[in-house]
């Protein structure tokens, strides 16, 4: 071979090969699936007056987690119960609120003395719990009557879910453990069910809180979005895209879903120059940050038409110690402080603690046509469930 020939082929594995690397890694972590989404995504558009901040804390609360015995469950839910009543103190919103926490509670885990104290720290105004569930191979008889005793339970036992005014059904949140959301985990695992949405939709859930759900594969196309997906039965992941929310319009589709945020974070890089991808996940192993929380807002979530209602919604696994030392200690009470330092002058930023139940009624008032202040608009379909601190006013 000639050196022309060898310089050639070095400058071309000089290329390709980092080239060749860099989809490696990105195949491992899945990014094929909603990285070019991102890449291409439109900015948000520019909003006239100040920009509410719609501040939506999501656990997946898992006192079992790890399969410790009871003790170590009680010291779980116990401390949580404590220490998030003193971090939340601290904190209010411009409606004078505290951070509102969404406990979605999975329904393999009940412990009656478990959901008692938190209902407790509920009513006190620290959040509302909502429907978490690991299931396998499930069926679709099977999923029907364990929803239905679930939220049963949950509304009658202690005060959770909303009652909606006009059918009088209860209705709840969801969030899908390990993720896979109609059947969406390749090869089938953790769920079964091709037409979950549609059996959501019709067990009373109002949306879904699951996504995104970056780096597992279970992860949508859609990003950064609040959008109605139409459940295919005889397909899974029918939530991989779907119709947006949009001002104005009523919604249509078979369930509504609420995404959090989704990108790549440039202020927070790895080896000082390849960006962490941001998936609005807090963990032991990934703090908020005032860089975190400045990427949650540029996203941009929105009702489409009102771009001046941005919804942040962050998740957690907060009962296991290691996140709950994160959770409840002082990088998310530095997180608070910094959103009610930034995002809330009352001039370019309004800042609103919300529960799901409470993202889902600004929602629909956007549909329904309604702006300024999304503040009250908090119970305008569904009301506060028994357990909350804005049902313990109201019967005042």
């Amino acid at each position: 071979m000639s050196s022309a020939a060898i310089l050639a082929l070095a400058l071309l594995l000089a290329i390709t090969g980092p080239a060749l690397a860099a989809w490696h890694a990105m195949r491992k972590r899945n990014m094929q699936i909603w990285l070019p989404q991102w890449i291409f995504r439109k900015r948000p558009p520019v909003a006239s007056g100040p920009i509410h901040v719609m501040f939506c804390f999501v656990d997946h609360f898992e006192p079992m987690h790890g399969k410790v015995g009871l003790e170590r469950q009680r010291a779980r839910v116990d401390r949580w119960c404590r220490d998030y009543r003193a971090l939340a103190q601290r904190h209010r919103d411009a409606d004078g609120r505290p951070p509102q926490h969404g406990f979605f509670y999975p329904e393999e885990e009940y412990l009656e003395e478990h959901l008692a104290k938190i209902a407790s720290l509920c009513r006190d105004g620290y959040g509302e719990i909502e429907v978490h569930l690991h299931h396998d191979n499930d069926t679709a008889d099977n999923f029907r009557a364990c929803i239905s005793r679930f939220k049963q339970l949950l509304h009658w036992k202690h005060g959770a879910l909303p009652v909606h005014p006009v059918t009088g059904e209860i209705g709840f949140a969801f969030i899908h453990g390990n993720w896979c959301l109609d059947n969406s985990l390749p090869g089938g695992g953790w769920c079964g069910l091709n037409d979950e949405l549609t059996l959501l939709r019709d067990l009373g859930c109002y949306a879904d809180f699951t996504m995104p759900s970056a780096p597992s594969p279970t992860q949508t196309k859609t990003i950064n979005s609040i959008y109605y997906a139409v459940d295919d039965p005889h397909a899974p992941k029918s939530h991989d895209t779907g119709t947006p929310a949009r001002a104005g319009v009523q919604g249509r589709g078979d369930l509504l879903l609420v995404q959090g945020p989704l990108g790549l974070n440039w202020r927070d890089r790895r080896h000082g120059f390849l960006p962490r991808v941001e998936n609005s996940d807090i963990r032991a192993n990934h703090p908020p940050t005032p860089g975190r929380v400045d990427t949650w807002i540029e996203a941009g979530i929105h009702v489409q038409g009102r771009p001046e209602w941005r919804f942040v919604k962050i998740h957690t696994h907060g009962a296991p110690e290691a996140e709950a030392d994160v959770v409840l200690g002082p990088e998310v009470d530095a997180m608070f402080s910094y959103l009610e330092e930034r995002y809330n002058d009352g001039e370019r930023y309004v800042l609103h603690y919300v529960t799901p139940r409470e993202v889902y009624n600004i929602i629909k008032a956007a549909e329904a046509g309604h702006g300024g202040d999304p503040g009250q608009y908090r119970d305008f379909i569904l009301p506060a469930p028994s357990s909350s601190y804005s049902a313990q006013r109201a019967r005042a």
